[in-house]
Formats: C-alpha cells, structure tokens, sequence
C-alpha cells in the first residue's frame, strides 16, 4: 500500500521531495522488514526511478545503495553507467560490482569515474591492469597512490609508458613501495630526460654538459637502486642496464668505487655471460690472468684494468661497504688509493681515466662535506647562544694574549 502511494505521489512531487522519498524508500527496502510482495514492489518501484529526469533522485539512489550488499544488483549496474557525478558514488564503494563490471565501466567512463574505480579500498590486478591501458592521467596517479591497489609490474610499466613524461605521475610511481627495481631505474631514466630537456632548452647549459650532468645523476641513482633493492635486484638491473643500452664501464667502474661489490658482480655477470660463481671467484683473484680475461669477455675497455684491478685491491684492505647507504655513495678512500695505482702506470691512454677518477673524487668529496654538515646539523649539539657566548671568550682570550 505504501509502495502504490509513493508511486501516485511522486508523479506530482518536486524532484527535490522526490529525491527525499527515494532515500526514505530505500533506507525502508535495505533496513525494514518488508513482506515480500511488498518488497518486490519496493524494488519495482525504486527501479522505476532510474528513468527519473532529475539527476537528484538518481544521485539520492546512489547514495542510499552505494555501500549496501542488500541493494538490488541491477540498480546498482545502472547507477555505475549514469553521468559521472552520480556513477562515482557506487564505482567508489559497492560491493556488489564485480571485476568484469568495473572494466567495463572503467572502459566507457571519463576520468572522473575511473578515478572513483581507481580508489576503491581494495582493487585487483585485472581491474588495475585495464586502467593502466585505458585511464586518463588523473585516474591513474589515483591508482598508484592506492595502498589497496594490486598493481603488477607489467601495469606499473604500461603506466610509465604512456605518461612517463609527466613529472606527478613518476612522483607517484616512486611513491609506491616495493617498487621493482627495473622500475625504478625506468623512471630515473625518463627523470634525467626530461631534466636535461629543460636545462637545455632555457639555456642553462649546453647540450653536452647537461649530457654528462644527466649520465652521472642518472648513473648515482642506479648505484642507489641496486643497494637497496632486494637481493635479486642488483641482477634484474643489470639485465636491464645491458639492454637499454646503460650498462657502462663508467657505471661498472662507479659501483666498485662505491663498495657495491652485487651490482658490480651482476654487471659482470650481464656482460660476460658467466655464473655469479665464476665472477665472484675471479674477482676474488683480480691480479690472474682469469680476471683479465673476464674482464675481456664482458667488453670493458682495456684502458681501465689497471683501475677495476686498484680498486679492487683497495676493497680487500678497505672491506666492501657493509650498509645500504654507504654502498650508494662512492669511497674517497677507495678513490685515492687508485688514483695513486693509476698515477704511477705511465702513458697517455691513462690521461681519460685519471680525469674520471678525478671527478669521482671531487664528487666523493663534496658527499663527504654534505654528510658531515648534515650530521652537524642533526646532532644540533651546542645551541646557537652557547656557540655565541664561546665565540667571545676566544675572542677574549685572543686580545689579552695580545
């Protein structure tokens, strides 16, 4: 009887009263109990009001049925196909769609109801991996920002493929933890274009110097990807590194000088195509005529076998680096005890190393000066009116020995 009222009324109710009797219609069919011919029409009737004109009795169903697992399925399918400021409230929260339902959805719908299906609490693989081929931009920082999105690599990659330009989206993709490897050396790379891209386009530098600036950040991020990813990350970036083409001497010769014996024994590995076994042995016994012909196998150039063989003297007195933060940065140490190896092997050929270990030692320098004021500050052990109050009885001291 309530529900054949509600059906004559609301044929002549504002749509705001509309939208009123809806919510109280719904609250009724979820939370009363209704005898069950009463409820079918109930239903009937709440159906009958997804062809309402107004978007305000449509938007009030949503909102009654959005997190409900009682609501009828149908209405919520509709609602989840309805423009998009009422599809959200249902793409967002209800339970009863499923995962066929939310690709289609996210496949027809604007950024706006991708977005709402990208923050849902709990979001699987297949529904994460067709966003990643069909969401807009906005949608798709939604997803990676998502703890409770399921997002395998090959998605994480499809995303950084079509919008790896963007400056939010690698934000957000770093953002992300347990960010493979590979992933992470993608998104420096795509970081270091866009970088050198600007500087040389306002002219700040020019294109070769920018080139070199962009190599070597791009090169010390990989040192710090490798140490402090997982065990098998140092290999996978590796194979990685070799086949875009970024594995380099310069790189291989860097991560030694960093202590980081896994990435430099991966690269090996890489490109010698030897077992882990075999390369650690042969690094082990650097002065062999085996270790040269590793060295040989992996296509290093011939020039800077005096230094991987200096530096990898200098780790054995020195000892590898025994943390993850250590392992990133390049030894000064290790630096100057090849330096002075290099310095005492005359010849020309050796003039382009000695001027990269030089920069390596100027930039392991400015590391050192970094990490010690930083340490400094941190420490904040004596407060800025005790520095001043010391300050002037040296002051004092100083004019009386005068």
């Amino acid at each position: 009887m309530i529900v054949h009222q509600f059906i004559e009324w609301s044929r002549t109710a504002s749509a705001a009263r509309r939208a009123d009797g809806v919510s109280a219609l719904a609250r009724a069919y979820l939370y009363t109990n209704m005898a069950p011919d009463d409820r079918r029409m109930a239903e009937m009737a709440l159906t009958a009001q997804l062809d309402d004109a107004s978007p305000l009795v449509r938007r009030a169903l949503a909102e009654s049925f959005a997190s409900a697992r009682d609501a009828p399925r149908h209405i919520i399918v509709s609602l989840a196909s309805d423009q998009s400021d009422i599809a959200i409230l249902v793409l967002a929260r209800s339970p009863l769609l499923t995962d066929a339902d939310l690709i289609d959805c996210a496949a027809i719908g604007d950024a706006f109801a991708q977005a709402a299906i990208a923050l849902r609490p709990k979001l699987s693989a297949q529904v994460a991996a067709a966003l990643a081929e069909v969401g807009a931009r906005e949608a798709l920082i939604s997803m990676v920002v998502n703890p409770g999105a399921e997002i395998l690599e090959f998605s994480l990659r499809r995303v950084l493929e079509r919008f790896g330009t963007d400056g939010e989206m690698r934000e957000a993709l770093l953002s992300r933890p347990n960010l493979p490897a590979t992933l992470r050396s993608q998104l420096v790379s795509a970081t270091a274009k866009a970088l050198s891209a600007f500087v040389i386009g306002c002219d700040w530098m020019t294109s070769e110097r920018a080139e070199r600036a962009t190599r070597e950040a791009r090169e010390k991020a990989q040192i710090i990807i490798a140490a402090t990813s997982e065990e098998s990350g140092p290999r996978s970036l590796a194979r990685h590194l070799r086949q875009s083409g970024q594995l380099t001497a310069g790189l291989v010769l860097r991560a030694l000088l960093s202590g980081n014996t896994s990435l430099f024994q991966a690269a090996l590995c890489e490109l010698s195509g030897q077992a882990p076994q075999r390369v650690a042995g042969f690094a082990q016994d650097w002065r062999s005529p085996s270790f040269a012909a590793l060295y040989a196998r992996a296509g290093l150039p011939p020039v800077l076998l005096p230094a991987f063989r200096a530096a990898l003297a200098a780790m054995q007195e020195l000892g590898a680096a025994r943390d993850a933060g250590a392992s990133a940065r390049l030894s000064r140490a290790m630096i100057e005890r090849v330096l002075t190896s290099c310095a005492a092997i005359h010849g020309t050929e050796l003039d382009k190393v000695m001027a990269l270990l030089r920069r390596f030692e100027a930039e392991a320098a400015r590391e050192e000066a970094r990490a010690m004021t930083e340490a400094l500050r941190d420490a904040a052990a004596v407060p800025v009116a005790r520095i001043a109050i010391d300050f002037a009885a040296i002051e004092a001291e100083l004019l009386e020995a005068a």
